[in-house]
This record gives structure tokens, C-alpha cells and sequence, in this order.
């Protein structure tokens, strides 16, 4: 059984940084490439960025490079985001997902089978 466990989340001020975790379990956190998305009230899911097996290749939306970082240690089952610069247009829930090999770059949510429960980000202006 595949699960995602995000924490992190919160209240933060504009300008201000969070780091989001994505706990994972159930099958072999090293073999599966890894990928954020959010969704804000009233609008649909959209990429965030995505991550390789190894870490090694990182993909992000126009909207978060040079602000946000994803990162992962296998060692540890966990994937990371580090979110700095934040604006109140990034409010939403913060989903990870995981995606199986031979799925590409990851931009399309389609390209993940399993996916956490979200936790919700708050960035007052």
C-alpha cells in the first residue's frame, strides 16, 4: 500500500520561506520519479515542479524557478520543497505524487499514480 504523508504547511507572511516534506512508504521511494502540484480555491491542479529517481534532474513551472527548490533523500523516503520569496498568489494546498518510471518529465498530473492528502500553504500579504 502506497502512501504520501505531506507536512509543512501553513501560515507564512509575504516574502517569507516554507519547506514542505512528502513522507513515503509502500513501495521503492528510489525507483519513482516525484513531483509537486497545488490547486487554489476555484482554479484546477497545476504543476509545481518534478524530480527524477535520483534526484538529479529537476523540472519547475515558470512561475516558481528561481523561488522554489525540490529536493529529495532516498535514504530517507522523503521529497522536499523548499518554497522562498513567497507571494499570496502561491496560497493553495500542496499536493506530492509519485510517478512511475517511463512517465517523462512529470508536467502532466495524468503521469502520477499515487498521490498524498495535500497540505495547505497561506501566504498573507
Amino acid at each position: 500500500h502506497v502512501q504520501l504523508v505531506e507536512s509543512g504547511g501553513g501560515l507564512v507572511q509575504a516574502g517569507g520561506s516554507l519547506r514542505l516534506s512528502c513522507a513515503a512508504s509502500g513501495r521503492t521511494f528510489s525507483s519513482y520519479g516525484m513531483g509537486w502540484f497545488r490547486q487554489a480555491p476555484g482554479k484546477e491542479r497545476e504543476f509545481v515542479g518534478s524530480i527524477s529517481w535520483s534526484g538529479g534532474t529537476t523540472y519547475y513551472a515558470d512561475f516558481v524557478k528561481g523561488r522554489f527548490t525540490i529536493s529529495r533523500d532516498n535514504a530517507k523516503n522523503t521529497l522536499y520543497l523548499q518554497m522562498n520569496s513567497l507571494k499570496p498568489e502561491d496560497t493553495a494546498v500542496y499536493y506530492c505524487a509519485s510517478r512511475p518510471p517511463g512517465y517523462g518529465l512529470g508536467y502532466s498530473s495524468t503521469s502520477y499514480d499515487h498521490w498524498g492528502q495535500g497540505t495547505q500553504v497561506t501566504v498573507s500579504s
